[in-house]
């Protein structure tokens, strides 16, 4: 009771006829150029990961907590007054 050859066909042929030859031509095109793009971009990272002595960079990716407080307040704030106005 599992999928047959002809259900297979079925689906491909109504996914050609939804979306045409070109599109889907386009759409894997587009997702070629992504993988060849995270592919460089993990080639970059690993570089300058090497140049730097193997030290990591965490330092450049925190997040400070301070800049998150002050715009969760500042939208705390904002919607009290909005609450006041009305």
């Amino acid at each position: 009771m599992g999928i047959s050859i002809w259900q297979i066909l079925i689906v491909a042929v109504l996914v050609v006829l939804l979306f045409g030859r070109g599109r889907i031509s386009d759409l894997m095109g587009d997702v070629a150029k992504g993988i060849t793009s995270f592919k460089k971009g993990m080639k970059e990272d690993d570089s300058g990961h090497a140049a730097s002595g193997g030290e990591s960079s965490q330092d450049s990716k925190t997040i400070d907590a301070k800049a998150i407080d002050n715009s969760a307040a500042s939208v705390g704030s904002a919607e009290k007054e909005k609450d006041k106005a009305n």
